[in-house]
């Protein structure tokens, strides 16, 4: 399960950096958000996929938590990553709506030449 995990984020790395590196400004803000969600499945991978039992201490009860329990820093690493890229896509796609109406057009390079 690991090793197909590892392949799936390899290749979403791979599509992400190649859609980075395209010249529209759309590919580039969906590159973004597949190098963001290959980032996240990397710290889910890397942390375990196992099933345990949540960590929860039941009242009354000593602190020290007995038994096998899952890890939950990745899971809040993972919940939080997932809050600021859907705050960072909206932010996108609203500057590129906007860019889209000022230069109408969304290659970088006809971007570019309205500076002059």
């Amino acid at each position: 399960m690991s090793t197909l995990l590892a392949t799936a984020v390899g290749v979403l790395y791979a599509t992400a950096i190649y859609l980075i590196l395209r010249r529209s400004i759309v590919k580039l803000v969906i590159g973004l958000v597949l190098l963001s969600n290959a980032a996240n499945l990397l710290i889910f991978t890397s942390s375990g996929l196992t099933r345990y039992a949540p960590p929860l201490i039941p009242e009354g009860s000593d602190t020290v938590l007995n038994g096998i329990v899952a890890d939950p820093l990745a899971q809040a690493l993972i919940l939080t990553a997932i809050v600021i890229g859907f705050g960072v896509l909206a932010f996108a796609v609203v500057l590129i709506h906007r860019a889209y109406e000022v230069v109408k057009a969304d290659d970088m390079d006809q971007m570019k030449d309205t500076d002059t």
